[in-house]
């Protein structure tokens, strides 16, 4: 599947939701509230984030961003206040319910399931759970990742490294190359370095260099 498979990428999406939903339905009170890799959010300011994602399209993000000045930490703290419920219980509810959703604000499908695998595993690593996506989701993500800067800084992180999929068939770049998991790469691309550890090869040091800890 190619980054331009739209139909394709919005079935993977909604699977990704489906599957993140019912991680969170397992969930104790306390696990809630426990941090994940993505900054200072913990796992329902996350979800609530998922929700604004599938929520927001063209017109209301950029009504958003605007009314934030252009500060993308002030836009996403007042969308997830906005969609976050009066419980976890309820935010998980509208998170359900946004499953299926195709909105979006622009048509960069792949960088949107990519949204939604970086967030999931934002959650559940640091809880120990182990779903994950399948490979077949993620190797679109790692190509639109290694090709374009959109939301993260993913393109900046792989410049001038060859970085390969040990369990599928992403391959992209040139230079000093970096292997693993592809779920390893797209979040290591994303900035998560929690995953740097299944990641092998010479260009891993200047990987490692380059990778920030997530923020949203």
């Amino acid at each position: 599947m190619g980054t331009d498979d739209r139909d394709g990428l919005w079935g993977h999406v909604h699977a990704e939701r489906s599957a993140l939903a019912d991680d969170l339905a397992r969930l104790t009170p306390e696990q809630w509230r426990h941090r994940t890799l993505c900054g200072q959010w913990d796992v329902e300011d996350v979800v609530a984030h998922l929700v604004a994602a599938a929520l927001t399209g063209r017109w209301g993000w950029i009504r958003s961003i605007v009314g934030a000045r252009f500060r993308p930490d002030v836009h996403n703290e007042r969308r997830i206040a906005e969609h976050k419920g009066r419980t976890p219980e309820e935010t998980l509810a509208r998170f359900r319910a946004a499953v299926s959703s195709t909105i979006a604000p622009t048509g960069h499908t792949a960088a949107y399931l990519g949204e939604v695998v970086v967030h999931a595993q934002d959650v559940r690593q640091p809880l120990g759970l182990l779903s994950q996506p399948s490979v077949d989701a993620l190797t679109p993500v790692a190509e639109f990742f290694a090709k374009q800067d959109f939301a993260v800084s993913s393109r900046k992180v792989a410049a001038g490294l060859e970085l390969v999929a040990t369990d599928g068939p992403f391959r992209a770049g040139s230079g000093p190359r970096v292997e693993g998991p592809t779920l390893a790469l797209v979040m290591a691309m994303a900035g998560r370095p929690a995953y740097l550890g299944e990641l092998d090869g010479p260009g891993l040091d200047e990987l490692r260099s380059r990778v920030a800890p997530g923020d949203g």
